[in-house]
């Protein structure tokens, strides 16, 4: 018997077209949405991935986080992240080079974040 290789990479970036804004519960501007980490066998998006600061593109810091902590204001057409600016700045993110974001990448944000796991092979 032998076994499938599982990927290691299960999830695909999905660059969002338009910039989609992201405010606190405070109506504050927190940033806006960069992209979409999608698992490939479900289509199911996992985890948003935040641009926070910069300047007309320089400087821009990416924060992944999971999708559960969003939610969506259809009447402003924006998402309201519930968790604190600072506690968001402080947590995992990358300014030039994303990293693979594999099943470790995946738990460490869960576990920043107090979110429970998931199993990415599992979908």
């Amino acid at each position: 018997m032998t076994t499938a290789a599982i990927p290691t990479q299960l999830l695909i970036q999905a660059n969002v077209a338009h910039t989609t804004k992201v405010e606190s519960r405070d109506g504050d501007a927190v940033g806006s949405v960069f992209a979409f980490m999608v698992h490939k066998g479900t289509g199911r998006v996992t985890h948003a991935v935040l641009s926070l600061g910069g300047f007309l593109g320089m400087g821009k810091s990416f924060y992944p986080l999971p999708f559960a902590l969003l939610q969506f204001d259809p009447v402003r057409d924006l998402y309201v992240v519930t968790i604190d600016r600072r506690v968001l700045e402080g947590g995992p993110s990358w300014a030039n080079n994303s990293p693979t974001f594999d099943q470790a990448y995946a738990d460490r944000v869960a576990s920043y974040y107090g979110v429970g796991t998931e199993d990415l092979a599992l979908g």
